[in-house]
């Protein structure tokens, strides 16, 4: 048999084996790899890490936000706000959702430890987001690119994520699933997943404006693609569950603080970290400009630059996301998600090393770097992948020690 014969018996072998079994290998090989560099960033861990000389594993995996949720659970939310030195809202446990630290509280009352479930979470979620990201584009790309689609993800540069206690594995999992029913129109699936979604993680904002955005599309598709009654009433029905939800914890934590700014006020004390005690008050978009000055003073660069920079930054994304052809081919659900979620970040976040692990949520885009057919493009960009997950970890975990490293 020539070479080529067996590498083509191999490939249909391989094709044959149901979904679910390929993307759990490709998942549990890309587990191992990311294991492997965290013991590498164990041993190259040293005094002045956050960690310390040569932490485990479990300490590695319970680290910086992990340990917000677990506080959440041990010791609830804060009725009184914890205030500075000078008087300001204190980081707090507000800022972090209740689905991911009670689910791995619960889970971790059989596991002997909130930290083993937390992780098992995860990790679970993480394959399950895998699964649901296929189906996502699968019909769009094909079989072959969604399945390479995964190994970008599954190792992709912040996919250490799918093995410490942070709640980006779960949420993906639910947003990938919901992304699908919309695809499928499977509206009533909706009503469950987006209360999980809002109470997991911040960004259900950006589902209500991606289902809004949907609708108005299919409206205006509505000659050549059927608009029907039930779909209408379902998309204005989600979209306001979805925007109820959204706010749903700002109110929940202002009627047990008794401040109805509670958890703005919590959500700008990192912010105040990083630039300061500035207007005291949350303002769209201005996380944004701030970071642009901040940023680029620091660079020596000026806060012009940083201006410009911020501009082309946005017609940028725009114009990948509205001309792109591999990005076209992902389908209007994946593009309008996309879009949604980054104006979502432009109008509230602020900008700084967790900006990386914040993009997170637009990982279908993945589907566009596997879309040219060539081999050594799609091992270009796993390697390109695997590089940035190693450059991301020894950096926030491996050394952890200044400002700009913090996962």
């Amino acid at each position: 048999m020539s070479t080529a014969t067996a590498t083509s018996t191999r490939a249909r072998s391989w094709m044959g084996w149901p979904v679910a079994a390929r993307i759990a290998v490709v998942y549990v090989a890309a587990r191992l790899v990311t294991t492997g560099f965290f013991l590498l960033a164990s041993a190259l861990s040293g005094p002045g890490s956050r960690y310390g000389v040569a932490p485990s594993l479990g300490e590695l995996a319970l680290g910086w936000d992990a340990q917000w949720y677990w506080f959440a659970v041990v010791a609830g939310y804060p009725t009184d706000l914890p205030l500075t030195p000078q008087g300001s809202v204190a980081e707090n446990a507000w800022a972090f959702l209740p689905v991911y630290a009670y689910l791995s509280a619960g889970l971790g009352t059989l596991l002997g430890s909130w930290g083993a479930g937390a992780v098992v979470i995860s990790l679970a979620a993480g394959f399950g987001a895998s699964v649901a990201l296929h189906a996502l584009l699968r019909d769009r790309i094909g079989d072959g690119a969604a399945m390479w689609a995964v190994a970008f993800f599954a190792c992709g540069p912040l996919a250490a994520l799918f093995q410490v206690g942070y709640a980006e594995s779960l949420f993906l999992f639910l947003l990938f699933l919901a992304l699908r029913c919309v695809q499928l129109r499977r509206w009533g699936w909706l009503y469950l997943l987006v209360p999980l979604m809002g109470f997991t993680r911040p960004g259900i904002l950006a589902f209500a404006l991606f289902l809004g955005l949907y609708g108005i599309h299919r409206f205006f598709r509505r000659r050549s693609e059927p608009l029907p009654v039930r779909d209408v009433a379902h998309l204005i029905g989600v979209a306001f569950l979805a925007v109820v939800v959204g706010f749903a914890w700002q109110v929940i934590a202002g009627v047990v603080t008794g401040d109805p700014g509670a958890y703005l006020a919590t959500e700008l004390a990192w912010r105040r970290n990083w630039v300061g005690d500035t207007s005291g008050r949350f303002v769209p978009v201005e996380g944004w400009i701030q970071a642009a000055g901040f940023w680029f003073s620091q660079w020596g660069l000026g806060v012009t630059a940083g201006y410009v920079a911020l501009v082309l930054l946005v017609l940028g994304a725009a114009a990948v996301l509205i001309f792109a052809p591999q990005v076209k081919r992902l389908g209007v659900e994946v593009r309008l998600w996309s879009a949604s979620y980054l104006v979502y970040l432009l109008l509230v976040f602020f900008p700084q090393s967790s900006i990386f692990r914040l993009l997170v949520p637009i990982s279908p885009l993945w589907g566009a770097f596997a879309v040219p057919p060539s081999r050594a493009w799609r091992l270009t960009v796993l390697g390109a992948a695997l590089l940035g997950q190693w450059w991301w970890i020894y950096n926030m975990y491996a050394l952890g020690n200044t400002f700009w490293q913090i996962p």
